[in-house]
């Protein structure tokens, strides 16, 4: 989803871009995120994780390099596991890219070696999980030496695994040219860009379970967005801290004071704050619970919010009207379940229709948007959840940091 208002960022120009390097001949390694969800018969359900490393690969592809592509899937734990083996994962690259892709059973080792040393310009191999080997996550030097010696430079295009100090993330660095991949440099250039110069009115919309895992991109905004709206199970913490009964919805009752101060802290910056003024309840989040629609100031005992009702739906659609960029982070509800999608899925229309840049990321947001069928009138979806979050929080990426400067 290439726009016109890509936003020129000060972020990632000053590390090497793998258009710096001259890899016709050369051997590079990518390291690439395709830790794509996965159903109980090893099936891919989501490929848009490798749809995103593309243009990457295609762009080493035609400069004639040979490129050895690694990722992680899961969490192994350093073992040998076939529920997390690559090899589904390889069969889809090979489909999208309509060229073959050698499967290599391990990523280090004398086998593995052999069989780049044998590659022509133009090849490509993937190698089997990096997690595989406990070393990996343990960001240990001997294990970072060993994959440097499979190529000449190093492509960072992982961006989902950019804010963790990995062997194949931070420590490959220290031993070949390290530069970054185009995902990396787009999702730095539009969460940097947000976050450092937003086209105004800039709405941020928040939502997911609980209010700890925003806290941080709530104090970082607040200097910079003109309202914000929150939906989702953490809005009923702010709820509560007003003094509302929501009875049994997902409350953090040790944010309670916090929760207050943000909502006195936005306030007096003269940013909007906006909570939902209706919901829908549940006993259950079982498909096929009775629900009831209530005002948010009146939901009964035994009773769990699990949806935003239609009066907040209209509420934030019209706060959204104006918008120049917005950025959403986290669902309005429980989502996975039909009854209670239309409040998440109506945001997402409003979102998509707004005449703004529009970036979605994190917390499920990216499903629920290709859910609602509008993924493709969003400016920009990102692929990290975690990196995401902690961009968006003002902090370094050590995938990032690690990289050659120009």
């Amino acid at each position: 989803m290439e726009n016109s208002h890509s936003i020129p960022i000060k972020g990632v120009l000053n590390k090497l871009s793998i258009r710096d390097l001259g890899i016709r001949g050369k051997k590079v390694f990518v390291r690439v995120d395709f830790n794509v969800p996965l159903d109980e018969n090893h099936n891919i359900t989501d490929d848009r994780r490798i749809r995103s490393a593309l243009p990457t690969i295609n762009y080493a592809i035609d400069e004639g390099a040979k490129i050895i592509i690694a990722s992680h899937l899961g969490r192994p734990k350093g073992k040998v596991d076939k529920r997390y083996g690559l090899s589904s994962v390889s069969r889809r690259l090979q489909r999208l890219i309509k060229k073959e892709v050698k499967f290599l059973p391990d990523c280090i080792g004398p086998d593995t070696e052999a069989a780049v040393a044998n590659m022509s310009d133009g090849d490509i191999i993937l190698l089997e999980n990096l997690r595989f080997h406990p070393e990996e996550e343990k960001n240990d030097e001997e294990f970072s030496r060993k994959l440097s010696k499979l190529a000449d430079y190093y492509v960072n295009d992982a961006f989902g695994a950019a804010h963790r100090s990995h062997a194949s993330i931070t420590g490959i660095t220290k031993f070949l040219p390290a530069a970054a991949g185009f995902l990396l440099q787009k999702e730095i250039e539009y969460l940097q860009g947000v976050t450092t110069h937003p086209v105004r009115p800039f709405v941020a919309i928040l939502g997911g379970a609980k209010v700890s895992g925003k806290i941080d991109v709530i104090k970082n905004l607040e200097k910079k967005v003109d309202k914000v709206i929150v939906g989702g199970g953490m809005a009923f913490t702010f709820l509560k801290a007003m003094g509302y009964n929501v009875g049994d919805s997902l409350v953090e009752n040790d944010m309670l004071n916090l929760a207050n101060e943000i909502i006195k802290s936005v306030t007096s910056k003269g940013i909007k704050f906006y909570l939902p003024v209706d919901c829908v309840i549940a006993q259950s989040i079982e498909p096929g619970a009775e629900t009831k629609l209530v005002t948010a100031q009146e939901i009964p005992n035994g009773w769990k919010a699990v949806d935003i009702g239609p009066a907040s739906v209209k509420l934030f659609s019209e706060a959204l009207e104006s918008a120049k960029t917005i950025l959403w982070n986290g669902p309005m509800g429980v989502f996975e379940v039909d009854a209670f999608s239309r409040g998440t899925f109506a945001i997402a229309h409003a979102v998509a229709d707004a005449y703004a840049l529009t970036i979605v990321g994190g917390g499920d947001t990216d499903l629920a948007v290709s859910r609602a069928g509008v993924a493709e009138s969003i400016s920009f979806i990102s692929t990290g959840g975690g990196a995401a979050l902690e961009l968006l929080e003002g902090k370094e990426l050590p995938g990032l940091m690690a990289l050659t400067d120009k």
